[in-house]
């Protein structure tokens, strides 16, 4: 399938959308790692932004946890590498709120 040709006015807005999803996303994983945001929080919230996030990112933005700590909690939870937040479903999404200590 060939991708669609979009006008200069298109692309601009295209990028400008996918620009304000990474600040938005940077700013959601900045109040996790200082505390002001729970996991708790991300993970019954219906914001767009929370529900595209992958599950790594969301762990991996906690203080004191690294790749293999993620890694390990995921592993042990079934949750697959790639889910993002919307894709869990509610025992995962309990679990993984006891699992992480915010």
């Amino acid at each position: 399938m060939a991708l669609p040709d979009l006008t200069p006015e298109q692309r601009a807005a295209n990028l400008a959308k996918a620009a304000a999803a990474r600040h938005a996303r940077a700013e959601l994983l900045a109040r996790v790692k200082d505390g002001t945001t729970t996991v708790a929080e991300v993970l019954a919230s219906d914001d767009e932004t929370c529900r595209r996030l992958p599950v790594r990112s969301l762990l991996k933005a906690l203080p004191g946890l690294g790749n293999a700590k993620v890694a390990k909690i995921m592993e042990e939870l079934g949750i697959p590498e790639k889910r993002r937040v919307a894709g869990l479903g509610a025992r995962q999404r309990e679990a993984l709120a006891e699992a992480v200590p915010r």
